[in-house]
């Protein structure tokens, strides 16, 4: 990776970061020695083919890959300058810092209400008023409040997928923590829903450090600060968005973005 594709990063508080990050399954490498540091308060999309690793690489910030039995890593994921795979880490702790959406919405089967409250009872929170003032500020951070606020105690599921990937956001967000991580949130819904999603993660970014894993160019163009291109487990090349699509240093850089592969 070419030093330059880190320029400017520098000067920005960056509470997450890879250092010389390889993961494997089993015998299978599927990253390959990626060293990141992403800024607080922006965006960064994490783009590539399918395959490339990007969502392999975007569950390890909150140890979601610990769930395959033949994971392992070599070198470090650092938040706030903490080893996230260190023996002593509290790996609860970690997911509730660092919050995770998935590419489909997948509300539990409970009420809008009980879905934002879930984590806040795995916490301990019990007053009632407590709780209620969290389910009401996270549904609005979400963009949701308005959509909902008479129906709380009606089943999630009877949502639109659009409205339910705002809601998973919304339950993400109620345990208050400083990454979110979203993989293709999009992908599933449809064009407003999307364009919605989009416009919310932007106001976000002001109180979140942010990173997107999206197949779709023009939304990675759209939203994000910054930009890592992925291919077969390598990350080609990190900088700013609109370095990557105007001046990638890379050749593959520039024949992935304008569609002659991937």
């Amino acid at each position: 990776m070419h030093a330059d594709t880190q320029r400017g990063i520098q000067k920005m508080d960056t509470p997450l970061q890879t250092e010389n990050l390889n993961v494997f399954y089993g015998e299978k490498t599927s990253i390959q020695n990626v060293s990141m540091r992403i800024p607080e308060h922006a965006i960064t999309a994490i783009i590539g083919p399918s395959g490339c690793g990007k969502s392999t690489f975007l569950r390890c910030f909150n140890r979601m890959n610990d769930l395959v039995p033949t994971f392992r890593i070599e070198g470090k994921i650092l938040y706030c300058g903490q080893d996230i795979y260190a023996k002593d880490v509290d790996v609860i702790d970690i997911r509730r810092k660092i919050g995770m959406v998935f590419q489909k919405p997948n509300p539990f089967p409970k009420s809008i209400y009980d879905n934002i409250a879930y984590g806040l009872k795995i916490q301990g929170v019990r007053d009632r008023g407590q709780t209620d003032a969290i389910v009401e500020s996270s549904l609005k951070k979400a963009a949701i409040w308005d959509e909902v606020k008479d129906r709380l105690h009606q089943s999630a599921l009877a949502l639109s997928g659009g409205q339910q990937q705002r809601l998973c956001i919304a339950r993400a967000l109620a345990v208050e923590p400083a990454v979110l991580l979203l993989d293709e949130p999009t992908s599933a819904i449809d064009p407003i829903a999307t364009g919605r999603i989009e416009e919310l993660l932007r106001e976000l970014k002001q109180n979140y450090t942010i990173v997107i894993v999206t197949h779709n160019m023009q939304q990675a163009a759209r939203i994000s600060d910054r930009i890592g291109f992925f291919l077969v487990g390598e990350m080609v090349e990190f900088g700013p968005t609109s370095h990557i699509f105007t001046n990638p240093g890379d050749p593959r850089t520039e024949d992935y973005i304008t569609g002659r592969f991937g």
